[in-house]
């Protein structure tokens, strides 16, 4: 049986995949791919189903600037209306008859005698591409927390990505692990319903008001009417986010000012002194995720919320034990626990010049060039990669930039396939630990932004002006032409990697 191949084949169906895609179809390009595992689009908003689960960055921002929708229904979008986005850009753009459903990429292999990536998924169905581009997303596979006995609760377990489409939580005591975007967004929405829910917290969270107001039927009409007024405030609502990158990135006692303003709110929200005292953090604003919200803090006021700071010692059947030895029954545990950076890269067994894993190419940090290509590994790219996250701004922006970056590169490769030098790898990853050394990000607490050697691999260091300016054209000088193949090697195709042969790498 013959395997189908396509000049680009492209994994996920979030922002970046469609994103892709859709320009691909915009400049008339047929010969793509798209794989999802899943049975719709949406990536990250549609697998978030939580209660209250919403975005933190202002819709009119956190969308494609070349598909802006004049109908949002608030300033932050909930995960609905967002996934709704997503499904109705598939359609506009024609993209979806592109997309390949139930198709869970578990290998990749780069060819150098065909020059071609060769994939597989766990169904079995393969393809070979050109050109293989990675919107799979850095936060996409949940992390589940090391607790003793936690297999044994009985119970419902479930992870804030997993949540089920009935989760029976009405009139039941529930425990809430981790007080991170999530569960900032979870509790104030099920104690209303819940028994009682008990907040497990390890590390207090820096919130600031969420600034959200439903939008007139009349702003709705004008933004329709009037595409550039629309446009003209998504402009000053990214440079009012772009002013605060210098906080972040170059002077980072600033952020005092943020933390006085923090615990003002703090203080009216909650009047207990000890509940306040364990909810506010120790370390600068910013070193870890920032957390919009105006109903978390509120939400311990209520008789029916309890905040326990004591480390989780083990569960038990209807139960979490403390480090204490006090016994917490509950009838369900909500993991609000975050995801693993890189997970969603490691889980495919992705391999590129002589055989070499990228869990191998990456045991010593996640080092790419520029977020996107990766040396030893031609014609990959990756979308939202390493060091393009960001923390004061909206990351459609950095997956739009290094899209258009992707373009380039696929029109420079029709020359012939290049691999991104090592040399160049070596100097961006030189400049990302150089930079981020005097952020916020680096001065004192420990956060996903952070790798298991310390050093920050999730977020871009500068501003979204910088990554615009580095990204704005293909620098030539920074990939290597592979060398001919052996025409008589060519000759005999090598076997696809099969599903049943490549075990994930994690």
């Amino acid at each position: 049986m013959s395997v189908p191949h396509h000049r680009v084949v492209i994994v996920g169906t979030g922002f970046s995949g469609l994103g892709m895609a859709t320009r691909l179809a915009q400049r008339g390009e047929s010969d793509y791919v798209v794989l999802e595992k899943a049975d719709d689009v949406g990536g990250t908003w549609r697998d978030n189903r939580y209660p209250g689960c919403a975005c933190d960055v202002p819709s009119r921002l956190y969308s494609f600037s070349f598909d802006q929708k004049p109908d949002w229904t608030r300033d932050f979008a909930t995960a609905g209306e967002i996934w709704a986005y997503l499904r109705d850009v598939a359609d506009r753009h024609g993209v979806r008859e592109r997309i390949e459903f139930g198709a869970d990429l578990t290998s990749a292999a780069y060819s150098e005698q065909h020059r071609r990536w060769e994939v597989a998924t766990a169904d079995g169905r393969r393809w070979t591409a050109d050109a293989l581009v990675l919107g799979v997303g850095a936060l996409h596979e949940p992390r589940l927390p090391d607790i003793p006995g936690l297999e044994g609760f009985g119970g419902p377990v479930f992870h804030s990505a997993r949540w089920p489409a009935q989760d029976g939580l009405d009139g039941r005591r529930v425990a809430v692990v981790g007080t991170g975007a999530s569960s900032v967004q979870i509790v104030p929405a099920l104690a209303p319903r819940t028994e009682r829910i008990t907040v497990f917290q390890r590390t207090p969270a820096w919130i600031l008001p969420k600034h959200d107001r439903a939008w007139s039927e009349r702003r709705k009409r004008m933004f329709a009417s009037y595409p550039a007024l629309q446009r003209a405030v998504r402009w000053r609502t990214y440079w009012e986010l772009e002013a605060r990158a210098p906080v972040f990135t170059r002077f980072p006692a600033l952020a005092r000012l943020a933390q006085r303003y923090a615990l003002r709110q703090l203080r009216q929200a909650v009047s207990d002194p000890l509940v306040r005292r364990q909810l506010t953090p120790d370390y600068t604003i910013g070193c870890k995720r920032i957390l919009l919200s105006n109903d978390y803090w509120p939400a311990f006021e209520r008789d029916d919320v309890q905040l326990v700071t004591d480390p989780i010692a083990r569960v038990e059947p209807g139960a979490v034990v403390t480090a204490d030895g006090t016994r917490h029954e509950v009838d369900a545990l909500v993991l609000g626990t975050g995801f693993d950076l890189g997970g969603s890269f490691e889980r495919i067994d992705l391999r590129g010049r002589g055989g070499q894993s990228l869990s191998d190419a990456w045991s010593a940090g996640m080092h790419t060039h520029l977020g996107i290509t990766v040396a030893g590994f031609p014609e990959l790219y990756l979308l939202l990669g390493p060091n393009t996250g960001l923390g004061h701004n909206s990351v459609v922006l950095m997956i739009e930039l290094a899209t258009r970056y992707v373009l380039e590169c696929l029109d420079l490769a029709r020359s012939g396939a290049r691999d991104t030098s090592a040399r160049a790898q070596a100097r961006f990853t030189a400049e990302m630990l150089r930079r981020s050394r005097h952020t916020v990000w680096a001065s004192g607490c420990r956060s996903w932004y952070l790798d298991r050697f310390g050093n920050n691999t999730a977020i871009w260091p500068a501003s979204t002006v910088a990554y615009w300016w580095r990204t704005r054209r293909v620098d030539d000088s920074v990939f290597e032409p592979l060398a001919a193949p052996d025409p008589a090697a060519a000759s005999s195709p090598e076997p696809v990697p099969s599903s049943a042969s490549a075990a994930p790498t994690s």
